[in-house]
């Protein structure tokens, strides 16, 4: 099953196979240009609303919460770790583009459940530089999206903590089940 609709495709509609999957995305965007007219949209989300997520190819963020383009701010890592970097997006996100409401996904058959933060010794002595990031590694979805909403709560930088969700994604039904802070 190919879910990508959008590769380009040659003499009679056949996908073109010529090149790397790169040169390929390459010329999906160039039909796209081709066909792009400016929406006249500034960076500001519509919906004030940053969504925090894995960044697993499942999920589809915009169709699964019925977001249009320019409704939200999307970040994305590996797991929807709320790490530095994530904080420093949302500190962005809120303070100089004006969101205030703050949405946390993350989803069933995550990869980091198999990973563990040996990981990073593997990398470790594979390449001889310990990662100065953690894996983030977790056993269990529902505590770790506890744990992520938290790191947002908590945090100094962020001026809108009041609208923190968040939610597990099913990856088998689509459905999101929200998650108790407490």
């Amino acid at each position: 099953m190919t879910t990508s609709a959008s590769v380009p495709t040659g003499p009679e509609g056949a996908i073109s196979t010529e090149g790397t999957v790169t040169d390929r995305l390459v010329e999906a965007n160039e039909q796209y240009a081709a066909a792009f007219t400016d929406p006249g949209m500034d960076a500001r989300p519509v919906l004030q609303v940053a969504v925090v997520a894995c960044m697993d190819a499942r999920l589809d963020l915009h169709a699964a919460l019925g977001l249009e383009l320019g409704d939200c701010h999307t970040i994305r890592n590996a797991g929807g770790a709320v790490t530095d970097d994530v904080i420093r997006s949302l500190t962005i996100s809120q303070r100089a583009l004006g969101t205030r409401s703050v949405i946390l996904i993350h989803h069933t058959g995550c990869g980091l459940e198999s990973l563990t933060e040996d990981f990073r010794q593997e990398l470790e002595i594979e390449v001889g530089q310990r990662p100065a990031w953690a894996v983030e590694a977790f056993r269990d979805v529902d505590q770790d999206v506890r744990q992520s909403m938290q790191r947002v709560r908590t945090s100094p930088f962020l001026l809108h903590t009041d609208d923190v969700r968040g939610f597990v994604f099913d990856v088998k039904s689509g459905l999101l089940r929200e998650i108790d802070p407490a």
